[in-house]
């Protein structure tokens, strides 16, 4: 019998001082059995970052072939691909092809050394890149629960993520703008 995936959800209150953005985002979450809860943070740090109503989840652990996140417009056209983790270049590279914007939140102790690596992806204008050092990752997972109630606050470049079990300073570092 196959592993089924385990449901996380999160209700994540931003208020961006920074962008005038102040909005509440009802998240559903699938984690799949291979993947940690690093991993599912990220992913939820990457809609905060990217926030948008039509911003979704995707299926990429099961489809190799699409994103971690990705938004489209009314037509389905996709405006937004966005990866977590240290993606193949040649895939990055095609959806740079494809959309209007990409962006990769890379993560763990190779992030900067893939990037380093990457030199398709320097070469790419619409492609974003950050990394997160593996002591905001690991914070984040302390925060993680089956039901989760996130508040986020972003003032003066400064990412606080809060929740009842603790909070986070969210340690961006941009390698790739």
């Amino acid at each position: 019998m196959a592993l089924k995936a385990t449901i996380y959800k999160a209700t994540l209150n931003i208020a961006n001082v920074d962008e005038h953005l102040y909005e509440t985002h009802q998240l559903t979450m699938a984690q799949h059995p291979s993947e940690t809860i690093e991993r599912l943070m990220v992913r939820l740090l990457a809609f905060a970052r990217f926030a948008h109503e039509r911003l979704e989840f995707t299926k990429d652990l099961f489809e190799t072939n699409m994103p971690a996140l990705w938004q489209q417009d009314l037509t389905g056209l996709t405006e937004l691909w966005l990866e977590v983790g240290l993606p193949d270049e040649d895939k990055v590279k095609k959806a740079s092809a494809r959309c209007q914007k990409v962006a990769v939140i890379a993560y763990g102790s190779m992030a900067t050394d893939w990037y380093q690596k990457s030199s398709k992806l320097k070469t790419l204008r619409n492609v974003a890149v950050w990394a997160l050092p593996t002591e905001t990752t690991a914070a984040l997972e302390t925060l993680c629960e089956r039901t989760m109630d996130l508040q986020l606050n972003v003032m003066d470049g400064e990412w606080t993520l809060i929740s009842d079990q603790g909070s986070v300073i969210i340690d961006w570092q941009v390698l790739q703008a």
